[in-house]
């Protein structure tokens, strides 16, 4: 591969995009990242000790600051005002739990499905949630 294709390619990759594609594409890896650090941090926790309640609250947090800071440094042009976004980009994600617990609920509870076709289910459809709400409320364009 020549070095200018190189070149263009690692400039594709790491420099922001307004393309909604690209963005969609790069959230879903940045929400892998902050789902394994937070579900990692859950079961380290627990293995240590700590009661599954409180070492899922960690875990949720360490995941939502790893998704904030991967979104600003790779998907999303912040804005600066970090206390404003964070606060909303927490809500969003309150409110994608929310949503989570709702389909688990419709699916286990009320469809008598299994708990990991809701999780996937929700896993997608939280996905879709979180980056629109994100894009449109945290890091829209002024």
């Amino acid at each position: 591969m020549p070095q200018s294709d190189l070149t263009n390619l690692k400039a594709a990759l790491l420099r922001k995009t307004e393309n909604s594609l690209a963005q969609f594409v790069r959230y879903a890896m940045v929400g892998g990242t902050a789902a394994v650090l937070d579900t990692g941090c859950l079961y380290l926790l627990y293995q240590f000790g700590m009661n599954h309640f409180a070492a899922a609250a960690v875990g949720f947090l360490v995941g939502l600051l790893a998704n904030y800071l991967l979104s600003i440094l790779w998907v999303f042009q912040s804005s600066g005002n970090v206390r404003q976004e964070l606060a909303l980009f927490s809500i969003i994600g309150i409110g994608g739990l929310g949503w989570t617990e709702l389909i688990l609920w419709v699916v286990v509870n009320v469809a008598n499905g299994p708990v990991l076709l809701g999780k996937g289910i929700s896993l997608v459809l939280v996905l879709v949630w979180n980056f629109w709400m994100r894009k449109k409320f945290v890091f829209k364009k002024k």
